[in-house]
This record gives structure tokens, C-alpha cells and sequence, in this order.
């Protein structure tokens, strides 16, 4: 069975052993490599490998957002890549293949592409099977902080502290980083971010815009419940009275 791969890591070295040992492989033909989590979500929405190798701990999104990112898609195999085995159950969780720990050998790898071919084939008789249902929240994704968003545009890498960003508004795959005068696009839907972002003070007034709350100057109300928050840098954003509750929770722990 010929295999398409997609390797996600952000180490260079860890990229290229395990590179490396799939070019002797029969059969695993290497269609992306990423250094991202970012990359890796829009890699495998182009080139739908059908298998992915994914660091569990990656700039601006880990795996585990990756994957929730893609709820409601059609998903690879996954193998989650890592130093770290106390994420296993959360491999169990979300029906990961398999479950590598750095530095694993040729062999080790062998046989978690023996259980990739093997899922592939139960697979292929259940086509609805590699689709995470909506609403599906992967475990832990929601929960991990994200230190900073890693950026690509025009050949320059901008690299973001949560802090520096204004708010967020969803544009259909990507959001727009409202950073001051400057509007940053990030392919990842905002769902992803919302959750990993909450630690750093974020919170969603809408379903389609996320505010730091350090941001936040007053807020109007309108009528039916719904309201503008009005932000320091004299930004007017409305908001739903679907999440104006949670909003109001978060302004009270200030």
C-alpha cells in the first residue's frame, strides 16, 4: 500500500531522521514537511496525506490544536511524534495510530507504519470513519497556552506574543490578528484559538471575534441583550448576548 506523509516537527534534526529512515521505506512517499502546527493544518487541507506525523508540542498550534481545527474534516491517520510520554492518553483519546517517543529507531517506526496500513485498510471499508464529529472537542486542546503565533507573509516570519494582539476576528479559514495598525492573516480557524488563548486573558464575545480583555475600555449595551465593546485603542466591536455572560464573568476576575 503506497503511503502519503506529512511530517510536522518543529526541530530541524527531528525532521530529518525521520525523513530519513521514510525515504528507505517501500511504498512512503513524503508530500509535506512542516515546522508548524499552522503549516501542518494547511498542508494536510491541500495535500490530504493519509498519514501525518505530528509533534504533539509546536509553534502557534500543538497537534492536539491541529486536529480540533480539523473537526468535521476528513482526517489522515495520525501518529503523534514526542519526548514526552505523559500525553499518551491523549493519544488513546483521539484514536491516534500510534504513539512514537523520541528517539525511537528504524524499527519502531516500521511497526507504527505496519498499524497505519492496517487502520488505512479498516478505513477504506467505513469512509466516514477518519471524520471527527462536529462539536467534538479533542482533549487538552483547549486547555493548552499558547506562548506565541507564528506568522508567514510575503517571505517574512512574524513572531507574536498573545499580549500584543488587540483582538481576532474569523475570516472563513483564517483569522485576521488585529495587532495595533496592523491586520496579521493566520490560516487556523478561530475555534482553535479561542480555548488556548483563554489563559492569556482572551475571551470570545462572538462567535466570530475574540477580544483581550486588557483591551477593553467600556461596554455598551444595545438592545435584545446584544452590546459594543469599545476597546483602548477607541475600536467599536459588537457582541452577542449569547456570550455576554461569560464575558462579564471573566471582567469580574480582573
Amino acid at each position: 500500500m503506497k503511503l502519503r506523509v506529512l511530517i510536522a516537527d518543529d526541530e530541524h534534526l527531528s525532521r530529518e531522521r525521520l525523513t530519513r529512515f521514510l525515504r528507505t521505506e517501500p511504498g512512503a512517499e513524503i508530500v509535506a514537511e512542516c515546522s508548524s502546527g499552522t503549516e501542518a493544518l494547511e498542508a494536510i487541507r491541500q495535500q490530504a496525506p493519509d498519514v501525518a506525523f505530528l509533534d504533539v508540542r509546536m509553534p502557534d498550534l500543538d497537534a492536539f490544536g491541529v486536529l480540533e481545527a480539523l473537526v468535521g474534516q476528513r482526517l489522515p491517520a495520525i501518529v503523534l511524534v514526542t519526548a514526552f510520554d505523559h500525553f499518551a492518553l491523549r493519544a488513546f483519546e483521539i484514536e491516534a495510530v500510534d504513539y512514537l517517543l523520541k528517539p525511537f529507531d528504524r524499527q519502531r517506526l516500521q511497526r507504527a507504519l505496519r498499524r497505519v496500513r492496517q487502520r488505512l485498510q479498516i478505513d477504506r471499508t467505513r469512509p466516514d470513519k477518519p471524520k471527527a464529529p462536529e462539536g467534538f472537542a479533542y482533549p487538552q486542546a483547549r486547555h493548552t497556552p499558547l506562548e506565541r503565533l507564528t506568522v508567514r507573509s510575503s517571505g517574512r516570519i512574524t513572531l507574536l506574543k498573545p499580549a500584543e494582539i488587540d483582538w481576532i476576528s474569523a475570516a472563513d479559514n483564517y483569522v485576521e490578528l488585529h495587532v495595533g495598525p496592523k491586520v496579521l492573516l493566520l490560516r487556523v480557524s478561530i475555534a482553535a484559538l479561542a480555548g488556548r488563548l483563554a489563559e492569556h486573558r482572551f475571551a470570545r464575545i462572538s462567535r466570530s471575534i475574540l477580544v483581550n480583555l486588557d483591551r477593553i475600555r467600556e461596554i455598551r449595551s444595545k438592545s435584545h441583550g446584544d452590546y459594543f465593546v469599545v476597546l483602548s485603542t477607541g475600536t467599536s466591536l459588537p457582541g452577542s448576548r449569547n456570550y455576554r455572560l461569560g464575558l462579564d464573568s471573566l471582567l469580574r476576575t480582573r
